[in-house]
């Protein structure tokens, strides 16, 4: 995916289009390269690989009666594997998210300064990782570590050894691509240099694993050593001596300095993480990083997030959107304003089916928007529309924002898609009635469809049969995803899988499978998108296990919880710092920062709020999602409208689509407050169904 009038770039779920990392690559020659794009290709192969695995247990489960116990371990032994491998690929493309906004209005020897500055932090910050990874995994893999499940298989052992795997493919990457963006033959000199030096001691660390500490190879590792300790900054900087205020004050500037020079935010939060440890437990506390990195690996509720995003993959390229909006034209009948209104239901069908928000603006914005335009509908109410209504996928379950969520505030996945509901289905009606009522006052703004049809702006159309069991097939999907998971049948994970063979079969049906490249060029997309999640959770991650080691996270919960705000008030200032935070911050990186924080001062909070903390938290994750949503949408960065200009016609301007959705974000935000006054209107349908 190029980096089309986008601010940023490559934000797999957030800020481009569901195609995924697509930069041309294919001039880089080097021996590394052709590996990385080697092994980023047969991992996403892993992923199908996967899919087939948990389909094979859910038909095991209730055709055979018969569960399987090797499944859920060789599913996440195949996940993590693929979130580890991608890691070169993702690099070689340049497709970790990134925010470039301010250094893309840099003069281009700032901006050249800024890159090789993000390239050097990347490289320390994989190194002091690798260097710690690497010798847990050989431990691991000595000691063959075990899940003591009834399969009993060495996951934990894999685990460590992707993580390892994946960093140092990611920091070999990131050499040479460093070397190759240099043009100082010095400079390439002591690039060249370095990565014989980090070739050196990785191999002396393997040499010890081997033939143990008396080798000669633990010359090489032994003077590491002796120099880190040597260099122990923790008693130099004295981080321990520093009051908690202080100490997460330093620690969230410098995480907001970081990601405004334009390095990748997995980097930013890594090196952050990395930098802390280092400074408050002394190289010792690369054990703290390396573990949290590593457990990420093991968390299965993020398995659903490739599954989601290859099924969506899969619709995209099978032409549904084009389908849907084709039989919507004919129910809309001659209604003012029909296409705009099937425009918003296609929108709900489409969230509904894939989680992935991204890609639905793109295929809006190709399929909805030219027609709109062409049928003479208003500019601006087209674009806000459009906009708008894609967004719509961060609370139409199946959300992947939720996933993310519900891992971190640990609120069950299941809960917050049905608590995601109601709010998705009320946001769609406000646009739609929005729509209705300036349509109807003023008539100019959208013709009917005889009007288009009499100033010969459009031909009748008629519904194909074709293109009526394609609609029909994708609603049949959507419930029997959704339905499985409400119903208890089947966990988020599983019927995700399910969606990816419902998608190959309406794939199949259409025509578009056989033959043809869009398997294989989903499951690269698929692969090089969640790749660039991955490191970013697990950056994110890193960073608030350090942050709460600290203390940093109880600091900040003492704040909220003393601010001598009742409750309702507490929950209001955390939406105002979620508003502030989103504009100039990724929503991967809100979520992982803010809610380990947010939730347990919402758990506490529970009783003077009137409920359960359960309830508290489900309640929370909605708020938040809709506040996620209107980050989406903000002027200056929001991420719909620079998705949208990447497939708008040439005349339609940011200023006119940041123009455009203010309306939208003023329902947005009316929404929200309707939420945050009446927790019940989140909660009646997750107890109606839990009971």
């Amino acid at each position: 995916m190029t980096d089309t009038n986008a601010p940023f770039r490559n934000e797999a779920l957030g800020d481009h289009t569901l195609d995924g990392v697509e930069v041309d690559a294919s001039t880089a020659t080097d021996p590394v390269s052709h590996f990385s794009r080697f092994v980023g290709i047969a991992a996403s192969v892993l992923i199908l690989v996967a899919a087939v695995a948990t389909i094979w247990e859910v038909g095991s489960r209730y055709l055979l009666h018969s569960p399987t116990e090797w499944a859920f371990e060789v599913v996440m032994a195949l996940i993590a594997g693929s979130w580890m491998l991608s890691a070169g690929y993702v690099t070689l493309n340049e497709g970790h998210i990134r925010i470039s906004v301010i250094s893309d209005l840099a003069p281009p020897r700032l901006r050249h300064g800024l890159e090789l500055f993000g390239a050097v932090v990347g490289i320390a910050a994989l190194f002091l990782l690798l260097s710690d990874a690497s010798t847990r995994a050989y431990d691991a893999i000595a000691n063959v570590e075990r899940t003591g499940s009834a399969f009993n298989s060495p996951l934990p052992t894999l685990t460590r050894a992707f993580l390892a795997i994946g960093a140092a493919l990611y920091l070999a990457q990131l050499l040479v691509n460093l070397h190759r963006t240099l043009v100082s033959a010095p400079a390439k000199a002591i690039v060249k240099a370095v990565a014989v030096l980090m070739a050196i001691y990785f191999a002396a660390g393997i040499g010890v694993a081997l033939f143990g500490d008396d080798s000669v190879f633990a010359v090489v590792t032994n003077f590491v050593s002796g120099l880190s300790a040597a260099l122990d900054p923790s008693k130099a900087l004295a981080l321990r001596q520093v009051d908690l205020g202080t100490l997460s004050i330093i620690m969230v500037l410098l995480l907001i300095c970081l990601m405004m020079t334009g390095m990748p935010l997995g980097i930013v939060t890594l090196f952050v993480s990395v930098i802390i440890a280092i400074g408050f437990f002394g190289p010792r506390g690369l054990y703290l990083v390396s573990t949290n990195a590593a457990g990420l690996l093991e968390h299965y509720t993020l398995v659903a997030v490739p599954f989601f995003v290859l099924m969506a993959a899969i619709l995209e390229r099978a032409g549904v959107a084009e389908d849907l909006f084709d039989a919507m034209s004919v129910l809309a009948g001659n209604l003012r304003g029909g296409v705009a209104i099937q425009t918003v239901v296609v929108a709900v069908i489409l969230a509904a089916m894939s989680g992935v928000m991204g890609g639905e603006i793109v295929m809006l914005g190709l399929v909805a928007l030219p027609q709109m335009m062409r049928l003479g509908y208003d500019r601006k109410l087209s674009i806000g529309l459009i906009c708008a209504s894609g967004a719509l996928a961060t609370l139409i379950p199946p959300s992947i924002i939720m996933i993310v969520y519900g891992l971190s505030a640990e609120v069950g996945i299941g809960q917050l898609f049905i608590g995601g509901i109601v709010p998705g289905v009320l946001l769609a009606v406000c646009y739609a009635g929005y729509v209705l009522l300036r349509v109807h006052l003023n008539p100019a703004l959208a013709p009917t469809a005889s009007e288009a049809a009499d100033a010969g702006l459009a031909a009748p159309r008629q519904l194909d049969r074709n293109k009526l069991i394609s609609v029909a097939m994708a609603v049949a999907l959507i419930f029997c995803v959704m339905g499985s998971i409400y119903a208890g049948i089947a966990s988020v994970t599983e019927s995700a899988a399910v969606g990816v063979v419902g998608a190959l079969l309406i794939a199949l049906v259409r025509g578009r499978l056989m033959g043809s490249t869009l398997l294989s060029s989903t499951l690269i997309s698929t692969m090089a998108m969640v790749g660039t999640i991955m490191w970013l959770i697990l950056g994110a991650i890193s960073f608030v296990g350090i942050f709460n080691l600290v203390g940093g996270g109880d600091y900040l919960r003492e704040i909220f919880l003393d601010l001598g705000l009742p409750a309702i008030g507490v929950i209001i200032a955390m939406m105002a710092v979620l508003l502030v935070l989103g504009t100039f911050m990724e929503w991967i990186a809100i979520v992982l920062i803010t809610v380990p924080v947010f939730a347990p001062v919402v758990v506490a909070l529970a009783p003077e709020l009137g409920l359960t903390p359960s309830d508290a938290k489900l309640w929370f994750g909605i708020l938040f999602v809709l506040n996620i949503q209107i980050y989406f949408l903000s002027p200056p960065f929001g991420p719909a409208c620079f998705w949208l200009k990447s497939v708008a016609p040439k005349d339609v301007t940011l200023q006119e689509i940041f123009l455009s959705v203010l309306p939208f974000i003023a329902i947005q935000f009316v929404v929200l407050c309707l939420f945050i006054a009446f927790p019940d209107l989140v909660l009646w349908l997750p107890d109606l169904l839990a009971d």
